[in-house]
């Protein structure tokens, strides 16, 4: 089992955080990526190392994907291997996890149109146009979609996440 976090800087800290660490405590490996190499630092000063750069990745290798909200996300979805890979899951049902506004991405890559889904509620808007039906929920499961609101719906989402890739 391999799971792939992608964000970039700005990213809300226990999004990135809480999920990356519970995945490896379930002896999952996670492969954080971003734009660019080095670190990333998160919107509370937090900051992580990369492990890869986007340009490398093959979502082949991957089982499942997880976009962390925050700050990230407005710039990841102009980020056009960004959307090419979040299409990919899509297409071979892999999980899908997105908190905050981590559904962004899947917005610009035209993929929550008839899904049910939930976002933070400065996103709901967003959610709406683009013909996704909205719930003010704190995890919402649509297939292998799984989105969240905001961080203390974290319990939930990891919860749901784990249910979803460990069968």
């Amino acid at each position: 089992m391999k799971g792939l976090i992608i964000s970039a800087d700005g990213f809300e800290d226990e999004e990135l955080t809480y999920p990356y660490r519970r995945l490896q405590e379930e002896g999952i490996e996670i492969v954080l990526a971003a734009p660019s190499s080095g670190e990333i630092r998160g919107k509370h000063g937090y900051s992580v190392t990369v492990d890869r750069k986007l340009d490398e990745i093959d979502p082949r290798n991957f089982d499942f994907l997880v976009l962390p909200g925050g700050k990230a996300p407005q710039e990841l979805r102009k980020n056009q291997k960004v959307l090419e890979i979040s299409k990919h899951f899509f297409r071979e049902d892999k999980p899908v996890a997105a908190i905050c506004h981590g559904p962004q991405v899947l917005i610009s890559a035209d993929l929550l149109k008839n899904k049910t889904a939930t976002c933070y509620r400065g996103v709901k808007k967003e959610l709406l146009k683009v013909g996704a039906d909205y719930r003010d929920e704190e995890v919402v499961v649509d297939g292998n979609l799984i989105t969240s609101r905001e961080p203390p719906d974290l319990p939930a989402f990891m919860r749901e996440l784990l249910k979803k890739i460990k069968g």
